[in-house]
């Protein structure tokens, strides 16, 4: 899949795209599929699909410190090694901190990945639309500024990158949720479905339904001709899946650019800047720095796709100053950097449940719950703005339960061969409002291995979210209490910005561009050519999980890019 470095002899194309996560994924199958002769340009290193994923299908005794870290590996990695997402096994998927470290006024999560594929490989693939309740948010609070599209704009293209990346779910016909097209929803387990008969009885307005999720319960044609097959029930995602079960850009959208012959992929290429041409007032290229060698090229093209993660595309447009924008590419606003969002989450509450000792479930279920958002909407009204949902779902205890118990010999190991009983837990998931001032900037006396400026985040939850997160803990525990869940406890580990790992907002859309960075179309307002389509592009972020408007947005926008294209006005 991978062309050799010394082989590209070419350096102009019709389209560079910058990254190959779900948006630059998605740019790249577009855009060749359209005609266009592409260029993507991934920081990370080489990941084969199937053969690369070489933890994947190790039993766990396999392990060699049964997936913690050494202290070589916290000391590398001081920031990734704070949260779980960063583990033995999938420590080659991440960046080296020490390589690019980051600097923090507030503490901020980056979780940088380093292969091709980006976080397409590791992403949790809760997968939901948006609607107008959030599109017509910000008019509607009077804060910020208002979205340049409504549901309607996005609409066909959720169903048109739907059907390719396969979702599977159940339709509720919920205007704050709208349904997708769906593959067979997962089944819920005993206790859920238990839970949520009761809990639509109790809180009538309120569903409980099974994750919307990006693997696929039963391959579509679709899917099975891209190679793809129906979901194990392994529950190891996170270490990439060899039978392509979920979506991400090695099982789906690479593979179908690569087969137009019209892409060049150059991995270990660190885009540091894009080359703006002021007699046109259009971007020609890019500057690249080889993460191996640290040559620096250069490669050109009629239009530019930055799919780099939020934080990773802002980073580029600051960097790319021109005497035309010397505080970075598109910046007239001086809303680049700014409007920094997250979700924030790590709280709610969990119980046991008394019965069902005669049921258990199939496999390792890799999805769980999801509760729509229900506060702030119809004739609810609460002393913040916007609302939250509910992630999680039951399992029955193992047999780690007998750990601390006094049973030993022959009692000991036939208790153990009985699961315990069922526990449920909710954990909420709040909308981060768009503040300007939680923000992002370059300190360009401090630059990384690859000559980078260092970022520096300044950024934080405020009195709106924390007020909310008092009702995603006390309403977790009502729901639970009253659905008939014993021993309820609460909980609140705290939540820093980044640790979803949804960043959004630092280059946002808008309709004027003295107060937004992207048009309607995810256009940079004075420089045409150049489309920003992953999450700095969001104006507000919802509570609902963002990828799949990431995929809907960069589908659209390649399609309008391409007209324009032909229509010679880029």
């Amino acid at each position: 899949m991978y062309l050799n470095i010394d082989a590209i002899k070419d350096i102009t194309y019709d389209a560079i795209v910058i990254g190959s996560g779900v948006s630059g994924g998605w740019a790249a199958k577009e855009l060749t599929e359209k005609g266009l002769k592409v260029l993507m340009l991934e920081r990370g290193k080489p990941l084969e699909h199937v053969s690369g994923y070489e933890n994947a299908l190790k039993a766990p005794w396999e392990k060699k410190y049964n997936g913690r870290l050494t202290i070589r590996q916290k000391e590398t990695h001081p920031f990734l090694s704070r949260d779980y997402p960063y583990n033995e096994m999938t420590e080659k998927y991440w960046m080296n901190d020490m390589e690019a470290p980051y600097e923090e006024k507030k503490r901020f999560d980056w979780f940088r990945p380093d292969i091709v594929g980006g976080k397409s490989i590791m992403w949790g693939r809760q997968s939901y639309r948006w609607s107008d309740l959030d599109f017509e948010a910000n008019l509607k609070d009077g804060i910020a500024i208002d979205w340049p599209i409504r549901y309607k704009d996005i609409a066909p293209w959720y169903s048109y990158v739907e059907k390719h990346v396969g979702i599977s779910g159940e339709k509720l016909g919920l205007p704050q949720l709208p349904d997708s097209e769906f593959l067979p929803p997962m089944d819920m387990y005993y206790v859920e479905k238990e839970v949520r008969k009761r809990l639509e009885k109790e809180f009538p307005g309120r569903t409980m339904t099974i994750g919307r999720v990006a693997n696929l319960s039963k391959a579509s044609k679709i899917q099975l001709d891209q190679g793809r097959a129906s979901c194990q029930y392994r529950n190891l995602c996170s270490l990439g899946c060899p039978y392509g079960a979920y979506f991400s850009t090695q099982s789906s959208t690479l593979p179908a650019a690569v087969k137009t012959g019209r892409l060049t992929l150059r991995p270990n290429s660190m885009v540091s800047s894009i080359i703006y041409d002021n007699g046109s007032q259009r971007a020609k290229g890019v500057k690249v720095v080889d993460t191996q060698t640290l040559e620096e090229r250069e490669f050109f093209s009629k239009i530019v796709f930055v799919c780099g993660g939020a934080i990773g595309s802002t980073v580029t447009l600051l960097n790319s100053t021109s005497s035309r924008f010397p505080n970075g590419l598109g910046n007239d606003s001086g809303e680049l950097g700014h409007n920094l969002m997250d979700h924030h989450f790590r709280t709610g509450a969990s119980g046991t449940w008394e019965g069902g000792a005669d049921t258990y479930y199939f496999g390792r279920r890799a999805n769980g719950i999801y509760i729509p958002r229900y506060r702030n909407f119809g004739n609810d009204k609460r002393d913040y703005l916007r609302g939250f949902g509910f992630q999680g779902g039951g399992s029955r205890s193992g047999w780690q339960r007998n750990i601390a118990e006094h049973a030993f010999g022959a009692e000991l190991k036939e208790a153990l061969t009985k699961p315990g009983s069922w526990s449920i837990g909710f954990g909420g998931f709040g909308e981060t409002l768009p503040y300007h001032e939680n923000h992002m900037y370059l300190n360009k006396d401090k630059k990384d291995k690859f000559g980078i400026p260092t970022v520096v985040f300044d950024a934080d939850l405020r009195e709106n979210e924390h007020k909310m997160r008092q009702d995603m803990k006390n309403d977790a525990a009502e729901m639970l209490e009253r659905s008939g869940v014993k021993n309820v406890r609460t909980y609140d580990n705290g939540s820093y910005l980044g640790m979803a790992i949804h960043e959004m907002g630092t280059a946002r859309m808008g309709r004027d561009p003295k107060t937004s960075v992207l048009n309607a179309f995810n256009q940079v307002h004075a420089v045409k050519n150049v489309f920003v389509t992953d999450g700095a592009s969001m104006t507000s972020a919802s509570c609902v999980n963002p990828s799949l408007t990431y995929m809907a947005l960069t589908a659209r926008a390649a399609d309008h890019a391409v007209k324009e294209l032909k229509r010679k006005n880029l």
